[in-house]
């Protein structure tokens, strides 16, 4: 069981770290502005997706309801299927495609262990909070 705790907080932080950087470059870096305009994207879709990553950061982190986290892994699986398309449809490198696909593991992993554990911690209610 500590084990997975400690799988799921590792896991768990490292996206939650990375999401929120991604966010606060996404609202002060030149470069990503740049970014976002070579994949096609409005400037407002910038702005949107750096408060949901941000919000979605904290909902990881946060001991919630279990559809909330739910709804955070969701929204962020989607995020990172879409970096890949994005990348992959406009022709950027290899690094670039691969990136949102290694977070997608590493989230994958995170998700799994929060299941894992919260059935061991309540084994009636599989979507316990941790």
């Amino acid at each position: 069981m500590k084990k997975i705790k400690i799988t799921y907080w590792i896991t768990t932080v490292i996206i939650a770290l990375m999401m929120t950087y991604s966010a606060y470059a996404y609202l002060t870096l030149a470069t990503v502005y740049q970014a976002f305009h070579h994949l096609g994207y409005p400037d407002y879709f910038r702005v949107e997706l750096a408060i949901g990553k941000f919000i979605g950061a904290v909902l990881l982190l946060l001991p919630l309801a279990g559809r909330v986290k739910e709804w955070a892994y969701a929204g962020f699986t989607i995020t990172f299927i879409s970096a890949f398309i994005a990348h992959t449809a406009s022709g950027d490198p290899v690094a670039a495609r691969i990136m949102p696909v290694i977070f997608l593991v590493i989230l994958a992993v995170s998700y799994l262990s929060w299941h894992s554990y919260s059935k061991i911690k309540s084994p009636t209610i599989a979507n316990d909070a941790i």
